[in-house]
């Protein structure tokens, strides 16, 4: 008997010290679920990627989703001049759409080249590289299976004074042909006075060139079938790039003053999107690079929606801003609040580096060497106008 008893201790005991490193484990690989960060199951991708979305809720009820596909904001929301919380960014229905292609990088990280390079290719340190093709002759948004295709490792942040994610992902020395290996890190945060800051980190074991940036398509109405061009916008710059047919910058650095493309004083979207312009008809509406006026962190943009009183104010540290007008959204899925995401329901203020340039010598660099660490911060602040 007292053999017996012995034994069963001890199986007991294995059993136990055998579980309790089981669940120890299972706890490092299993998401985090924090009081203001909820984590849910959202999709699976045709790679057998089990995604995962978070949901980010501050103290007055503001919400962020994101999932790990593609670092994707799925869902933001912001108060109305009533206190309403409305969704406010476009994206699709179903989470399949997301993980086939997302034709129009709806609320994706863009990496590692957010814009377009000309030709698709580019030479750094007197080697040339050809990256891939996807948009015409050149490659846009670091290619077809660029930033927005991946699966990003995603932790909240353990005592943060804010909800806050981290999100990694490292890209592979030659992944879509650029060169060295690049270890990124994002942080999302949704703060108490509602507002979403991104910063971006970036390190590398080889020379290469990197733009990051966010692709979340805005519309303050809170209704997706609604088009933009209502909004009243106010971009902090004085020129602009001019492009090709292909929306390449010519090199051409343009004064916005007595052209459409002048939003020093705030307009609505609308009034001059119609103009008989040469760069507005190659751009099918706003599709260019603004020269952002000022350096360091400042209020590069601010738009009102006058019938919800929505404000966003958008600040950067980075040199320029890409304002898109939705102008290839095509109707060919469906919204949020029903219909079809139809021509310029969205906009986009991607801050950024210029669109291609490692290949223009008198645009800022985009160059990244090892030892040196690429760090980047946009804040989306949202407030209320009565």
């Amino acid at each position: 008997m007292r053999k017996t008893s012995i034994n069963l201790i001890i199986l007991f005991a294995v059993l136990c010290i055998f579980g309790c490193n089981k669940k120890e484990n299972q706890s490092k690989t299993q998401p985090e679920t924090m009081e203001n960060i909820q984590v849910s199951d959202y999709g699976v991708t045709s790679k057998g990627d089990s995604i995962k979305k978070y949901t980010l809720t501050n103290k007055n009820g503001m919400k962020l989703e994101v999932i790990n596909f593609g670092g994707i904001i799925t869902s933001l929301t912001a108060p109305d001049k009533n206190g309403k919380y409305e969704d406010v960014v476009l994206g699709f229905t179903k989470p399949e759409d997301y993980f086939n292609g997302n034709p129009y990088y709806f609320g994706a990280l863009i990496g590692r080249y957010g814009n377009r390079i000309a030709n698709a290719k580019f030479t750094l340190e007197g080697k040339s590289y050809d990256i891939d093709k996807n948009d015409g002759p050149n490659s846009l948004h670091g290619g077809k299976e660029g930033f927005h295709t991946k699966f990003w490792n995603i932790e909240p942040v353990k005592d943060a004074k804010f909800p806050t994610l981290k999100l990694t992902y490292t890209s592979a020395d030659g992944e879509e042909g650029y060169p060295g290996k690049l270890t990124t890190t994002v942080f999302y945060t949704l703060t108490d006075d509602n507002t979403l800051e991104i910063s971006y980190e970036a390190e590398t074991d080889k020379p290469t060139v990197v733009n990051l940036t966010q692709h979340s398509y805005f519309n303050l109405s809170g209704n997706f079938t609604k088009t933009i061009t209502d909004h009243e916008l106010q971009i902090n710059a004085d020129k602009f790039l001019s492009v090709n047919e292909t929306l390449i910058p010519t090199g051409e650095q343009k004064l916005v003053k007595g052209t459409p493309f002048d939003f020093t004083v705030s307009k609505p979207i609308g009034k001059d999107i119609n103009s008989n312009d040469d760069q507005l008809k190659k751009g099918k509406g706003y599709d260019h690079n603004w020269i952002l006026n000022g350096s360091g962190l400042r209020s590069i943009a601010k738009v009102y929606h006058a019938e919800s009183g929505r404000v966003m104010e958008v600040l950067t540290d980075e040199p320029g801003v890409q304002f898109y007008s939705g102008n290839f959204l095509d109707g060919k899925f469906d919204t949020k609040t029903g219909g079809k995401n139809e021509f310029r329901t969205g906009f986009c203020l991607e801050t950024q580096h210029f669109p291609d340039s490692p290949n223009q010598t008198s645009f800022p660099s985009t160059e990244l060497k090892p030892g040196q660490k690429y760090q980047s911060k946009t804040i989306y602040k949202f407030s209320v106008k009565k």
